[in-house]
């Protein structure tokens, strides 16, 4: 079962257990993929293509969680968390911080990477060896840290 039939048959059970948070969560995730399938012009997205979507809707809700701290909004901060330990269901398992440095030093030889001026071209090749296990976040400064 690819990634996307196993949100579309959570959703449906969502629906006859009327879990409310669940069907708006999973809506909004059904509907944020078809709408990247429709600017891709594809129409069906592989189950990396629907992971990349679920880690833009995750890192969407983790900026609206600091902002709505920011705001005082404590039920908002609630209501987003409870969304995005949802949608994280669906990434896998994110890498530890000894195998992702262990991945960057890696490409870092590979590519001979000498300091700052590389960042970018380690950056685009740890990226695509983390595979949506670690947000840009994460690894960008392990890859500053190691490149000074």
């Amino acid at each position: 079962m690819t990634l996307k039939e196993q949100i579309e048959k959570d959703l449906v059970e969502a629906r006859k257990a009327k879990n409310e948070l669940v069907v708006s969560t999973l809506g909004m995730l059904k509907a944020a993929v078809v709408n990247a399938e429709i600017s891709a012009m594809r129409k069906a997205f592989s189950d990396e293509d629907v992971q990349k979507v679920i880690a833009s809707e995750v890192k969407k809700h983790k900026d609206s969680i600091a902002e709505y701290e920011k705001g005082g909004r404590a039920d908002l901060v609630s209501k987003e968390k409870q969304e995005l330990e949802l949608l994280t269901k669906y990434l896998p398992a994110e890498l530890g911080e000894e195998e992702l440095k262990k991945i960057v030093e890696e490409k870092i030889k590979e590519l001979g990477a000498a300091g700052p001026g590389d960042f970018g071209k380690v950056m685009g090749v740890v990226m695509k060896a983390a595979a949506g296990r670690a947000s840009g976040d994460r690894v960008g400064k392990i890859v500053r840290e190691i490149l000074k």
